[in-house]
């Protein structure tokens, strides 16, 4: 059967489609095409798709629309979703919330009710690590509460696992909420650090680093963060009973998913430097708000139940994003 993947034109939503169609699923991509970065890129990761090959289909609707999102599926058939579609972004939460409310709270429910009335056999949905606001017991573990978080972004998606919870229980739609934690790579968004350091630094540009470099963060490669998706759509929560990954006794379950590496900022720089063959100029910064200092993935749920085990480090990863970025941008 076909699979519907939200964020078809997004960064892992496209990886996902490629990992998909590899295997010879029929997959639908729905995006919207918003402008929160250039549209290009977006048009040029589903031209990447289509260039692949295989039984893809994609279509420009705005999932946060009930009326835009029927239409556009009407007479479609499809028995997984793939949820990956969202407004991302921590700071961008700050200057333009109503997006926020729109997309992550409005359209995640929308994608509920479809999964509800279509009968899917299974929605894993992009949750975020940015739950874990000011939580300062490292490393994160999917026990933990996230009952603080700093960004209107991290509300978002914590409020995503509850729609979610409650529909695991009231209509027994089985579910998977996904915690991606800084997710980078080749075709990744432009408003990642990965980005801006590499563009900045190839320019000759100063980067701005905030809170003086005191930064930690668990650098997921873009490789890894597919196969647990994959792994989890493969594996839907049983309805069983039986508490799960996150707490429920529904059919869903939430997990982390990261390196289970706790790099800092100046390794991630150091890193990059070296991969452009260029020294970067430091502008140092305060913290912003609604950052957090420190980011680290407790796996073990998920390396138990799905038996995901992440295999790049930074070390490799960095690299092969530096070479797609000169590549993509003829430098």
């Amino acid at each position: 059967m076909t699979i519907l993947v939200t964020g078809a034109a997004g960064f892992i939503g496209m990886h996902c489609t490629l990992r998909l169609l590899a295997r010879g699923e029929a997959v639908i991509g729905i995006d919207n095409l918003n402008d929160y970065y250039p549209v290009s890129l977006k048009q040029d990761r589903i031209a990447h798709v289509e260039k692949a090959g295989g039984d893809f289909r994609f279509i420009q609707c705005d999932f946060a629309d009930h009326a835009a999102l029927e239409a556009a599926l009407d007479g479609v058939e499809f028995d997984r979703i793939i949820h990956l579609g969202a407004q991302a972004g921590v700071r961008y939460s700050i200057e333009n919330p109503r997006a926020y409310a729109q997309s992550n709270l409005l359209g995640h429910l929308n994608m509920l009710e479809l999964g509800r009335h279509r009968g899917s056999r299974h929605l894993v949905y992009a949750s975020s690590s940015s739950v874990y606001g000011s939580n300062d017991s490292l490393p994160f573990r999917v026990e933990d509460r996230v009952d603080h978080p700093v960004s209107l972004y991290a509300a978002t998606k914590k409020a995503d696992e509850l729609m979610s919870e409650t529909y695991a229980h009231l209509y027994r739609l089985p579910q998977t909420g996904l915690r991606f934690f800084t997710v980078y790579g080749p075709w990744g968004r432009p408003d990642m650090a990965l980005w801006l350091f590499t563009d900045a630094i190839l320019k000759g540009r100063p980067i701005q680093v905030f809170n003086g470099g005191e930064m930690r963060r668990d650098f997921t490669y873009i490789d890894d963060i597919v196969t647990g998706v994959i792994a989890a759509l493969d594996r839907a929560p049983a309805d069983d009973g039986v508490e799960k990954a996150g707490g429920s006794h529904g059919p869903h379950a939430v997990y982390n998913i990261g390196n289970h590496r706790s790099e800092e900022l100046t390794t991630l720089i150091a890193t990059i430097e070296a991969a452009c063959g260029k020294p970067a100029i430091r502008d140092l910064k305060p913290m912003q708000p609604g950052d957090v200092r420190e980011t680290f993935a407790d796996i073990s749920a998920i390396q138990r139940d799905l038996g995901f085990h992440p295999t790049t480090s930074i070390a490799e990863g960095v690299p092969r994003f530096v070479d797609w970025f000169r590549a993509y941008h003829g430098i």
